[in-house]
């Protein structure tokens, strides 16, 4: 069985709302933000102790890509300490930001559309085998990928006279299972903000590039639930098992996958037909109906060796019975668009109003703010209404403990390389101190998290700091 490396990279919204007089720009609250990673680590783009990368990203979006995770769980673990370590950084700006007499609140939003129509990303990454035929890859992940936002979609207001709103002539605005969707428009190409496609095609493996490639998928939500974060990677998972192992699949290909992934995406019924290239119609919940089945079988065949499997599948089929039926109390507190559309649903029942309340978009949008005691995501938590799959002290160590991959080596090399006052450069494969050209790795293997040669630099390196110095780890 291909083992698999799982990464996401997160883009995040940022806003910053003046207590009087005071403004920022996106921009100026970015340069504030990261103002201690770049007194600490003379950069805007650095790697962490835990393996993962926090950088400043085009558009001045704060952007967290989590370390290789080889397990479903590591992942959501890693990918909820990239909130908490901007959740920290934000902090440290509101107190610098007051001493500087500009008192206000940081907003840091995990979500992929801001109020003047500009979308960011939530981008996936699986490591594939090099065997995998890639065109074989792209025709039947296609409509997987179009249809899964019926199950991991982040859920979208679209007040009245938006431009969504207004092609659709919803008056009183409407609401969608994805954010993304209606900013994708191609299956596959190496664009990633113009004309964005679903899988972006570049061939950056990070790795031995004889052995593997990589998958880049752009479509996804960004995923404040963590059971959806979980069911997202683990049911393209299994589907990419299906493809790489040449299961039986129906050939499902799209005529227009753009416009399927927003029709489906505006549905709520599910049951809009969407066309294939042979002339047949499809409905998103028989797309997805499909995929399930097959899964469902290759599983019971072949079996999984990822313990989170059995709940992904049943969370996987529960959602679709979901919308099939219109009844999403079986999913309320694990999905995200049900979620948020549970507490939407309630505020305009109190107000008696509709989507084109301008108090609805606001709390769709607070939904995402990553601040514990601010966002509304994390109340809901709190109340017990927000699902866990991992605890709190998991993701706290998350921040600083990398999983058992080859971000296990780039971790303890950061840490030493810190500790030790050196200047280095590290990458995803690489592993250098700039004083030092003898201490200077390449790390081709993503599952390796020993290396003797790396260890043996590590040594070097913290042979002369005393025991009780101080880590050099950034202050978040």
């Amino acid at each position: 069985m291909q083992r698999r490396i799982f990464g996401i990279e997160t883009e995040f919204g940022i806003r910053f709302s003046p207590r009087g007089m005071g403004h920022l720009s996106p921009e100026e609250a970015a340069r504030v933000l990261f103002r201690p990673v770049v007194a600490w680590g003379r950069s805007s783009n650095v790697f962490l102790g835990n393996g993962a990368r926090l950088y400043l990203d085009v558009g001045s979006h704060p952007e967290y890509a989590t370390a290789e995770c080889a397990s479903l769980s590591d992942l959501v673990r890693q990918d909820k300490a990239g909130e908490r370590l901007f959740e920290d950084l934000a902090e440290q700006a509101e107190d610098h930001l007051a001493l500087r007499g500009t008192e206000g609140r940081l907003h840091l939003f995990k979500n992929n559309v801001d109020s003047a129509d500009h979308s960011f990303g939530s981008h996936e990454n699986y490591l594939l085998s090099r065997r995998a035929e890639f065109s074989r890859l792209v025709r039947f992940l296609v409509p997987f990928l179009v249809s899964r936002q019926l199950v991991v979609g982040a859920g979208r207001v679209h007040p009245a006279g938006c431009p969504t709103a207004v092609a659709m002539k919803k008056e009183g605005g409407s609401y969608s299972f994805s954010q993304r969707a209606d900013y994708v428009w191609e299956a596959a190409s190496s664009a990633t903000t113009r004309s964005r496609p679903l899988i972006n095609t570049r061939d950056e493996p990070h790795a031995d590039a004889s052995k593997y490639r990589r998958l880049h998928v752009i479509v996804g939500d960004s995923n404040m639930s963590e059971t959806t974060l979980l069911a997202r990677a683990g049911m393209t998972d299994v589907v990419l098992r299906l493809i790489e192992d040449r299961a039986r699949l129906p050939d499902l290909e799209l005529k227009n996958p753009g416009l399927a992934l927003r029709t489906i995406s505006h549905d709520p019924t599910g049951r809009h037909a969407v066309r294939l290239t042979d002339g047949r119609s499809i409905s998103g919940l028989d797309l997805q109906r499909e995929f399930l089945g097959a899964a469902q079988t290759h599983l019971e065949r072949e079996g999984s060796d990822r313990p989170e499997m059995p709940y992904v599948m049943d969370l996987w089929e529960r959602t679709l019975d979901a919308v099939e039926t219109g009844d999403a109390s079986g999913i309320d507190t694990e999905i995200d668009w049900a979620i948020k559309a549970k507490l939407l649903g309630g505020a305009i029942a109190r107000r008696g109003t509709d989507y084109s309340d301008p108090k609805i978009a606001q709390l769709d949008l607070a939904y995402h703010d990553i601040n514990q005691q601010r966002g509304l995501f994390y109340l809901l938590q709190r109340k017990g209404l927000a699902k866990r799959w991992v605890s709190e002290a998991e993701v706290r160590m998350a921040t600083e403990a990398p999983p058992s991959t080859r971000a296990a080596l780039r971790g303890r090399f950061v840490d030493a390389a810190r500790r030790a006052g050196l200047d280095h450069t590290v990458d995803w494969v690489h592993l250098k101190v700039n004083q030092h050209p003898g201490l200077t790795h390449l790390c081709q293997d993503p599952f390796a998290d020993e290396d003797p040669a790396v260890e043996e630099s590590i040594r070097t390196m913290l042979a002369s700091v005393p025991a009780d110095a101080d880590g050099g780890m950034p202050p978040v």
